[in-house]
């Protein structure tokens, strides 16, 4: 087995793949102070759980925009699977030319969800990924990361609105039954969601003009499935694209 680990700001993410098939995947709390230990003792306990026999896992790989977790994750795999993991970065051979001004500035989650929405679509694309932040990754036809955007993500825009203004309250990040609203939950809402799909198609849009060829528009992270379906610019959404895009680099960096 592989063992697949995204360290976001918000969740770590494992995945387990079994060959090509991404078997199992975990998500837990990331928290800066945590030690590699505390983290062995929270993935053993996720393993125990599922059954899965700590012995099957062969190799790891990580990608991190974390750096104080960066290490944790490679001592947790040393000493509970006596593993080297390898760890994304801008030296790393992915077979993806990253075009940006200064490489070591592109964050390891962008570069893996390009190189996962490359191998999916065969084409130019646009990655959406709604987490912390919410970015958008631009893709040539011949495969090389372009560049994109970085917005503040739908949850930190919600927080902020939650604690800046006294009278309102906080609400539970929703579809609204109209865009209309006629109490201050649903008109919150609408503005939150709605809001936001009008920033994902409006950038889409923008950077597809300044791209001039054709695009696919893929979303990945954990409010795609909100978002992506209300827009009319996203044509696919994929919960699994990052911690296959790991998949993806593990096999041409060991083949």
């Amino acid at each position: 087995m592989l063992l697949a680990i995204d360290v976001g700001n918000t969740n770590i993410v494992f995945g387990l793949f079994e060959r090509e098939t991404l078997v199992h995947q975990f998500r837990i709390e990331t928290i800066r102070g945590r030690t590699s230990d505390e983290y062995s003792v929270l993935f053993y306990a996720l393993l125990g759980l599922h059954r899965i026999e700590p012995k099957r896992i062969a190799a790891a790989i990580v990608a991190s925009v974390v750096p104080p977790l960066t290490e944790p994750m490679v001592a947790l795999v040393k000493t509970s699977f006596h593993l080297d993991a390898k760890v994304v970065s801008p030296e790393m051979e992915t077979g993806m030319p990253v075009l940006y001004e200064n490489p070591h500035e592109v964050g390891a989650d962008r570069i893996v969800n390009a190189i996962a929405a490359y191998d999916r679509v065969k084409a130019g694309c646009i990655v959406v990924d709604f987490g912390t932040a919410t970015t958008f990754d631009c893709v040539s036809p011949k495969g090389e990361y372009l560049g994109g955007t970085i917005s503040p993500g739908i949850q930190i825009s919600a927080d902020a609105l939650f604690a800046r203004a006294s009278k309102l309250p906080r609400v539970e990040l929703a579809k609204p039954a109209h865009v209309v609203g006629r109490n201050t939950v649903h008109s919150m809402q609408s503005g939150i969601v709605y809001g936001y799909v009008g920033l994902v198609d409006g950038l889409v849009e923008r950077l597809s003009a300044e791209l001039n060829f054709p695009v696919e528009v893929i979303a990945t992270g954990g409010l795609a499935k909100l978002i992506a379906p209300l827009t009319r610019t996203v044509a696919h959404v994929d919960d699994e694209l990052t911690l296959r895009g790991l998949y993806l680099i593990h096999q041409r960096i060991t083949a």
